[in-house]
């Protein structure tokens, strides 16, 4: 595993150009081998399993795109320079301040907790929780996009949908007492259609 920046997030809290932020994002992104790759899609792989069917079913390729897709998606971006045409302020200002400073707050507790990613109340230890922080500041913060995939399922049949360039989430107000849920600083309106 290379060394991570697990401070990134308290040194770019001040970032307000899209394209800064991508290029430090995708810069921390390219320091994920193809072996820690496979190490978060194992463990991905084992907490959908837990999911009762058939949701377990209906959410698998959303989980897969969020980690994995959104991942090449952003690769291919920077390989093909696109980038360098992200201008602009980064998307929802205040939220990115409000995010950066909640996962600094984590990630530091995660470091000083000493946790291995065996915890299963923390998703992947610092060093994966990272690279789910990066994928999810990039798509919400640089493009706009909510933290889950448009289409993600959630539980009652409700679904993260985009409708007149809006995107709406059916938990979006929903996760207020999870501390560090990333509904907290997703661009996406609660769905009102859903509640």
């Amino acid at each position: 595993m290379a060394e991570k920046n697990f401070h990134l997030f308290s040194d770019i809290v001040d970032v307000s150009e899209k394209v800064e932020l991508a290029n430090v994002l995708v810069g921390e992104l390219a320091n994920y081998s193809i072996y820690d790759i496979m190490k978060i899609s194992g463990w991905l792989d084992r907490e959908i399993c837990l999911l009762p069917p058939p949701y377990r079913e209906k959410s698998r390729p959303y989980f897969v795109e969020q980690l994995f897709g959104r991942q090449r998606k952003i690769m291919e971006m920077r390989s093909k320079g696109d980038l360098q045409r992200l201008v602009g302020q980064v998307e929802h200002l205040n939220l990115y301040t409000e995010f950066c400073k909640a996962e600094s707050r984590r990630l530091g507790a995660i470091c000083s907790s000493g946790n291995d990613g065996r915890d299963k109340h923390e998703m992947y230890g610092p060093f994966h929780s990272l690279y789910y922080l990066l994928l999810s500041c990039f798509y919400m913060f640089v493009l706009g996009e909510p933290g889950h995939p448009v289409g993600m399922p959630f539980p009652g049949g409700f679904a993260v949908r985009r409708c007149g360039g809006v995107y709406f989430c059916p938990i979006r107000d929903k996760e207020k007492d999870v501390e560090y849920s990333i509904c907290n600083f997703c661009p996406a309106q609660q769905d009102e259609d859903n509640r």
